[in-house]
């Protein structure tokens, strides 16, 4: 409910000045008696209205139907005493501000049903005070049918608009977190991928040092090179945000795999045409993390990459002939198959894991081109 000192409407439609005057307009009424007797009694109901209409806005449990039910007896008191109808529509504005669609129906209906018959009641019985002011008793009956509806949905479009802007705010919020996370996936990637090269020309290098000094000078530059690349790829991401394309992706991971003196094969077409930037983004991260886990655990020989590419979807497989993968981490859990799921559901794209019964993993990675057919869709 609102604020107990929210006694005079507002945006109602009417102006503060005459929700004004029908405060004191009773008075006017109660004082065209002659008799002492009512008089007294008019002040007082309209001080118990008053009173009452206070109180129901401060209450929040069934008293507040209580309130509501001696406002509406004293509204229809004071109608056929004294011919005043307008505390009705003090009675139609707090209705409207009824949470509760069964109490609100209930007493719309309820209110409605006593105005309407008290009016044409007191009309029948006292025309002659009544006629007069017609107008005002016509304009005050349709108050009543049609304020508390006003009241109601009005309070039921501020409310979702609040709810709706604190739904933009907590989804302004998720996408932040979800930034910051893509960021960190990322770097980890880019670094992972990185670090790893070095530590495999580190290792090779010491092994040539005294053997072969020569070769291991040039492991020691491919070390220094990589850091420098590295530190490029980083600051651009960091910058610019820039997609990683597969194309380009699968000549890293060539580099990475041969390093670990891993025999790089590739069938298929990199040069993706259908897939879009956020989706190749995507698949070149993925092919990465892959390739990163190829080298780190699978100790093989071998590896296999394989891009298969439609209209519809692309698919890029990794195969390696390696020690497999263990069965409780198929579950996409290890090996960081858990940040891989997550950065392709993003684009719809799935994961699969398997180790095939001649040995080794074999992994692959689908996503459909569904942002760049959308698009297609919203022009046609």
């Amino acid at each position: 409910m609102q604020n107990w000192y929210h006694i005079i409407p507002k945006n109602t439609g009417l102006s503060i000045y005459v929700w004004i005057i029908f405060c004191g307009l009773p008075f006017f009424f109660i004082f065209r008696s002659s008799s002492v007797l009512d008089i007294v009694l008019g002040i007082l109901m309209v001080l118990l209205f008053f009173l009452a209409y206070r109180l129901s806005f401060i209450s929040d449990n069934w008293m507040v139907y209580v309130w509501v039910s001696i406002e509406m007896a004293i509204s229809i008191v004071m109608t056929i005493l004294f011919g005043y109808i307008y505390f009705a529509l003090f009675l139609a504005f707090f209705i409207g501000n009824i949470r509760s669609k069964a109490g609100f129906l209930t007493l719309y209906i309820v209110h409605l049903t006593t105005t309407v018959a008290t009016t044409t009641f007191v009309f029948i019985i006292k025309n002659e005070s009544l006629f007069p002011h017609l107008p005002f008793i016509i304009i005050s009956v349709l108050g009543v049918i049609l304020l508390p509806f006003t009241i109601y949905y009005r309070n039921k479009r501020i409310a979702l608009e609040g709810q709706l802007e604190d739904a933009n705010k907590r989804i302004s919020q998720l996408r932040v977190i979800e930034e910051r996370e893509r960021i960190a996936r990322d770097l980890h990637d880019t670094l992972g991928q990185k670090l790893s090269l070095i530590g495999l020309k580190s290792d090779l290098a010491g092994k040539l040092l005294e053997a072969k000094p020569e070769a291991a000078k040039k492991e020691i530059h491919d070390i220094n090179q990589t850091a420098r690349t590295a530190l490029k790829e980083v600051r651009e991401m960091v910058a610019n945000m820039k997609g990683a394309k597969l194309e380009e992706e699968v000549i890293r991971v060539q580099q990475l795999l041969e390093a670990a003196q891993i025999e790089f094969e590739l069938e298929g077409d990199t040069n993706l045409k259908h897939a879009p930037p956020l989706v190749e983004n995507v698949l070149s991260m993925s092919l990465k993390e892959a390739c990163t886990n190829v080298v780190k655990h699978s100790q093989a020989t071998v590896c296999r990459i394989h891009v298969q590419q439609s209209k519809e979807k692309t698919r890029v497989s990794v195969e390696d002939n390696g020690t497999g993968i263990a069965k409780e981490k198929a579950g996409m859990h290890g090996h960081g198959l858990q940040g891989m799921r997550e950065r392709l559901e993003f684009v719809n794209g799935t994961l699969g894991v398997s180790s095939p019964p001649g040995g080794g993993t074999s992994l692959y990675i689908e996503v459909p081109n569904i942002i760049q057919s959308t698009k297609q869709e919203e022009s046609v």
